[in-house]
């Protein structure tokens, strides 16, 4: 009987270690250029001098009598002799109160009216398919391309026809109509960036399209009108071109408005320049529009921002 002999068993040979891999360096970041923090303050600073104190100039000045705003301009009015009397001046003496009254009354409600008018046209430019929605929505854009100094001479003839230079509505319906284009290419991006799905749901609900335009979509719009409305304000209260075309006229006294006052108040005693009511009337212009923009800052920063980031 045969034997055979054990086979001898060969170890395996453990596979050699695969050499350590270093892990591949990630692209350096390019550091950004180093700036200290007093210096990037310095500037801020600086910046912050060169907004406050025209402003600040203006306010101390309007309460300078005349000889002390020509021989020392830059320096504080005396604490004693503070001329108050030069904002009452130029309320009464210079009719400032009622050129303050037509600068409201127009742009109150022209922005008004702009905004809410401009809001119906976007929304159906926007959101309704029909035939002439784009063409209508570039002819409204094509009033953003088209200078306004060569507007001015066939709108002094068109006003002069249906007798309305000089009248408040005349500048109103002027202000309405330069108005439009801006204030309808800015909200029909808004309204086309809102889902249209609400609107549908809305329809769904039992909204007529006037329900669902008014209770829906409009507030949903109002970082966008919010915008419109703030720059409209701005443009119509500083405005002084087109008002000073519409206003031609010895008729026009009563319906001037604030712009127009003011280069009139520089020659309201014998053709002589008052200078203290003139800066007493430049701050009274001036702190409305503040107001507004301190109110209304977070809003209007939303609405741009919100535009902004449309797809």
């Amino acid at each position: 009987m045969s034997t055979t002999a054990p086979t001898s068993v060969v170890p395996r040979r453990r596979p050699a270690p695969a050499p350590s891999q270093k892990p591949a360096s990630a692209p350096r970041r390019r550091e950004p250029l180093w700036v200290s923090k007093p210096f990037i303050y310095l500037i801020l600073l600086s910046y912050l001098l060169v907004v406050i104190y025209p402003m600040f100039w203006l306010l101390y000045t309007s309460l300078k009598p005349d000889r002390e705003i020509f021989l020392h301009p830059f320096s504080l009015p005396d604490v004693h002799h503070l001329q108050w009397q030069n904002f009452s001046g130029a309320w009464v003496k210079a009719r400032f109160g009622n050129y303050f009254f037509n600068s409201a009354l127009i742009t109150l409600s022209t922005v008004v009216v702009t905004t809410f008018l401009s809001a119906m046209a976007a929304y159906a430019v926007s959101r309704f398919r029909f035939f002439g929605a784009r063409p209508i929505f570039f002819y409204f854009l094509a009033g953003l391309m088209v200078p306004l100094q060569l507007t001015i001479v066939p709108l002094f003839f068109e006003m002069k026809s249906f007798d309305l230079l000089g009248t408040r509505t005349g500048l109103f319906l002027a202000y309405l109509a330069f108005g439009f284009p801006f204030a309808i290419f800015i909200l029909t991006g808004f309204f086309r960036s809102l889902p249209a799905s609400l609107h549908e749901s809305a329809l769904l609900d039992g909204c007529t399209e006037w329900g669902a335009f008014r209770h829906v979509m409009l507030p949903m719009a109002r970082p966008g009108l919010i915008t419109v409305a703030i720059f409209l304000f701005l443009g119509n209260w500083n405005e002084f071109f087109v008002a000073f075309i519409c206003m031609s006229g010895k008729n026009s006294e009563h319906a001037r408005t604030l712009p127009l006052g003011l280069a009139n108040i520089t020659i309201v005693s014998q053709y002589r320049s008052d200078w203290g009511l003139a800066f007493a009337g430049l701050v009274m212009t001036m702190l409305p529009v503040l107001v507004v923009y301190l109110f209304l800052q977070k809003h209007l920063t939303k609405g741009i921002t919100a535009g902004a980031v449309k797809g």
